[in-house]
């Protein structure tokens, strides 16, 4: 089938979109309120988008908590979600009122970072600490209004649990990262396979 974006996806029951974009990294992001309160969310729309210097980015569906303490203070923290945090990162998506601490919702610890405020998931084999670069309304094609926001910060300072760190590398199969397929489907990458470029030297071809 073939369709554009005016016509719809009829007569599918639901839109691929999400399921075609899949697996999609997800950002569980740490923040803290301008009173300092701290806050724990799901973001399924995640990656990296530089290096040199590292940065990441995610979209919020509104206004919320994330993007707006992120923009608000400057800084937010990424925890690494993976297949044995699955029930406690799923908690952490419920909309709960202001002030509620998510950390103590689903179970989780906090621990301080070493160079931005919001603490970090005590039991995420991975952290990355940012400081925001840009927080803005997406728009549309036609310069319209969205409701979704875009928030950037460049990795200032990485932690990772040296149970996952084997001969020099993140171990990330053992870690088994989540990621957010279309639907209500997860997927976790704990099979890796390794994959030269043309350009890779001591490069063997067949």
């Amino acid at each position: 089938m073939q369709y554009t974006s005016e016509e719809g996806y009829d007569p599918l029951p639901f839109d691929p979109f999400k399921a075609i974009i899949a697996p999609r990294p997800i950002g569980w992001i740490s923040t803290l309120d301008t009173e300092g309160r701290p806050n724990l969310a799901p973001y399924s729309f995640f990656n990296a988008v530089s290096s040199r210097p590292n940065m990441i980015g995610f979209s919020s569906d509104g206004y919320k908590h994330s993007p707006r303490n992120a923009r608000d203070t400057g800084e937010f923290v990424f925890n690494l979600s993976t297949r044995p945090l699955l029930d406690q990162m799923n908690r952490t998506s419920e909309e709960l009122e202001d002030g509620v601490n998510e950390f103590d919702f689903a179970g989780l610890g906090m621990t301080p970072s070493k160079l931005v405020a919001p603490p970090r998931v005590t039991e995420a084999p991975a952290a990355l600490e940012c400081k925001v670069v840009s927080c803005d309304e997406l728009t549309d094609v036609h310069g319209a209004s969205t409701g979704r926001w875009w928030v950037v910060g460049q990795v200032v300072a990485v932690y990772i649990d040296d149970d996952f760190i084997r001969d020099g590398r993140f171990d990330t199969a053992t870690a088994q990262p989540l990621g957010r397929c279309g639907y209500r489907d997860y997927a976790a990458a704990d099979t890796l396979f390794e994959l030269l470029r043309p350009t890779d030297p001591g490069r063997v071809i067949r």
